[in-house]
């Protein structure tokens, strides 16, 4: 039988917390660098709430009674980089009247031009394991 040593939950390596540059526009007063981003992982049980926060029961046309889940990915893909983002604190209320927003998903959302986001999500989805993005995932299925 082979070792299970290795399986057991101290002896496997931690994901560690990534620093990151996010964006150029955010510039550290002090040292005039560009500031970096904390960002962590999530568990695949806190993944699968996520998820189900985000996917809907839709009726199937022309089938009574039949349901079929659809997932909202772009709110799921907020969700989820708001979770992994550990600094700077998107739930901070400071931050998020500075923006003119409620939430943490709409002020990642201000504070990242459209590039910069994707960009940002394709980096959250690496550091959980997820290799290729969903539009790569779509694109490719369709090819």
């Amino acid at each position: 039988m082979s070792n299970l040593t290795a399986f057991l939950a101290q002896n496997a390596i931690k994901v560690e917390i990534a620093v990151h540059p996010v964006s150029k526009r955010f510039i550290d007063p002090d040292t005039r660098k560009v500031m970096n981003w904390k960002v962590g992982a999530v568990t695949s049980d806190e993944d699968e709430s996520l998820r189900k926060q985000h996917t809907k029961r839709l009726p199937v046309p022309g089938k009574k009674n039949m349901f079929q889940p659809t997932t909202d990915y772009d709110a799921y893909l907020a969700s989820l980089a708001v979770k992994c983002t550990l600094f700077p604190d998107l739930n901070n209320k400071e931050l998020q009247d500075s923006y003119k927003v409620l939430d943490a998903e709409s002020l990642l959302k201000k504070m990242l031009l459209p590039g910069e986001y994707a960009d940002y999500l394709k980096f959250i989805q690496n550091k959980n394991g997820f290799d290729v993005g969903m539009e790569e995932a779509v694109e490719e299925a369709k090819n």
